[in-house]
């Protein structure tokens, strides 16, 4: 497989993690998946191990709630595909550590955290442009629901679709899943 970027997006439970973790299969090479949640609770340990169950363990992988770029650079040689899954708990990450910096939930907190933002995004790309390895991207589209009742969601909602969207235009290929069901948004250019 010649190297690519691929994001693949969808809603919760709409099989994003699964068909992604199919692209990787299908590349018969070295994969590393790169988890960013955090067990924080029960419910969220349960996810994380359904997760794990899956992934064939021939798999290495990398646990980084932060910073991805700079952390897989050591871990790239001899890696054919990486599997971050995912960018939405990658950004939601990002907020959380800004917010918890500073209390203010206003513009300061929306400016300091689109910065970081942006960085982690920047830093995940030139991590992608400096490898040889295929990079397969998961990511929620949360710009279908209805707008969060509070300013920490609606900060988290527009932070994720732009990330989703500086993925998007840097990839190879995006596809969006609706119930389990893969709709190619992006096709590779030959």
């Amino acid at each position: 497989m010649r190297r690519k970027l691929i994001l693949v997006l969808g809603g919760v439970r709409s099989g994003k993690s699964a068909y992604a973790e199919g692209l990787a299969k299908r590349s018969d090479g070295s994969v590393l998946y790169v988890a960013t949640a955090t067990a924080g609770d029960d419910e969220m340990r349960r996810r994380i191990e359904e997760h794990r169950r899956r992934r064939p363990e021939s798999w290495r992988t990398a646990e980084i709630p932060l910073g991805v770029g700079a952390a897989l650079r050591a871990s790239l040689p001899g890696i054919d595909v990486v599997l971050l899954d995912c960018l939405s708990v990658l950004i939601s990450n990002v907020l959380l550590h800004n917010e918890a910096a500073d209390e203010d939930q206003g513009v300061a907190l929306y400016a300091r955290a689109e910065a970081a933002v942006q960085r982690e995004i920047d830093r995940l790309l030139e991590c992608y442009n400096d490898s040889s390895a295929t990079f397969v991207v998961v990511s929620n589209e949360v710009g279908l629901g209805v707008v969060p009742p509070y300013p920490l969601g609606r900060v988290y909602r527009d932070l994720l679709g732009m990330a989703n969207q500086n993925i998007a235009r840097c990839a190879d290929e995006v596809y969006l899943l609706v119930a389990g069901v893969a709709v190619e948004l992006k096709k590779p250019t030959t």
